[in-house]
Order: structure tokens, then C-alpha cells, then sequence
């Protein structure tokens, strides 16, 4: 808190920075809001994550002394919009947390009266349920095949599309 407290007052407020612990408890229930550019003519998104380290030793340590086991990650997925370039998706997960499984929660982020045109993602969203919740948001699945990639035996619309791309391609 002194670090911001300083800040604080080199502003020239006359506030009082609250504790680590307040903070801590505040976070939990706060809700960040992304302010955007609506798309006017259809949104094209980019999906992917990356991952963060936020406690454990630097690179330099790990290669000298070897790893602690103290190490932990979060991955962060995120969604931007391929013209404008504005993050319109935001979610932080676990490390064990995979692309797949967030899609849909990073798609309910965008207002469902903004039409969805296309979703760009790499292969880790090559699944029935991420072409399925493209699909269902009337948008097009642009995601590269796994390199195993087999048929799948359902009848849905995004299941028949996938097939079609899969005897294209082999």
C-alpha cells in the first residue's frame, strides 16, 4: 500500500490507499467491464491463450538451480476483434483448464445481438462443442483439423462441415 499511497499523493488526492487484504477480499466481486467499438457489419474474432506465471522463480534460477515446485500458471483466453482489434473476451483459468472448455464462456461475453460472423481459432478448439456454440451464434468455425483427425459420426450441421473439410484435405 505504500507504493500506491505515494501515487496517490504525487496526484494530489487526499485518499487513503486500501490494505492487501482489502484488496484481496474486494477482488472477488468485482466486475470488469471492456468497453468496445460495436461491429456493424459482422464480428470476426481471433480465440486463443497464453500463459502466465504469477509465482515461482525466473527463467535464470530454474536453468541453474533447477525447478522449485512452488511454480504456478494461469492461462489467459482471449478473444479479439480481427478488424478493430479490441479484446472483446476475457477469461483467466487455471492452468489445467483447456481452450475448448472456455469458448463458449468467452462467446456468451459478446451481446447476443451482435452478429458473429466468423471465429478464427488454432486446433486446440477442434471439437464437437466448440463447432457446435459457433454454430449456434450463426457464425463460421475457421479452426485448422487435428493432425489425427477422424470423421465424426453425428448429423449436426458443424459436424457435416468438419467431415466435408476432412475428405478435402486428406
Amino acid at each position: 500500500t505504500g507504493f500506491v499511497q505515494s501515487l496517490i499523493k504525487l496526484c494530489g488526492l487526499n485518499w487513503i490507499a486500501p490494505d492487501y487484504t482489502t484488496l484481496c477480499r474486494r477482488q472477488k466481486h468485482i466486475d470488469i467491464v471492456i468497453s468496445y467499438q460495436k461491429s456493424s457489419d459482422g464480428l470476426h474474432l481471433l480465440m486463443d491463450s497464453t500463459g502466465m506465471k504469477f509465482l515461482g522463480e525466473g527463467e535464470w534460477k530454474r536453468k541453474k538451480h533447477g525447478p522449485e515446485y512452488r511454480r504456478q500458471w494461469r492461462k489467459l483466453h482471449i478473444g479479439i476483434d480481427a478488424k478493430t482489434l479490441q479484446i472483446r473476451a476475457v477469461q483467466l483459468t487455471t492452468n489445467n483448464v483447456s481452450d475448448s472448455q472456455v469458448l463458449g464462456d468467452l462467446l456468451n461475453q459478446i451481446p447476443q445481438d451482435e452478429q458473429i460472423d466468423s471465429v478464427y481459432t488454432d486446433g486446440a478448439y477442434d471439437t464437437k462443442q466448440c463447432r457446435q456454440v459457433i454454430a449456434d451464434r450463426q457464425g463460421h468455425a475457421v479452426i485448422p483439423l487435428r493432425k489425427n483427425a477422424k470423421p465424426w459420426k453425428d448429423t449436426k450441421s458443424s459436424s457435416l462441415e468438419r467431415n466435408e473439410l476432412l475428405r478435402t484435405v486428406k
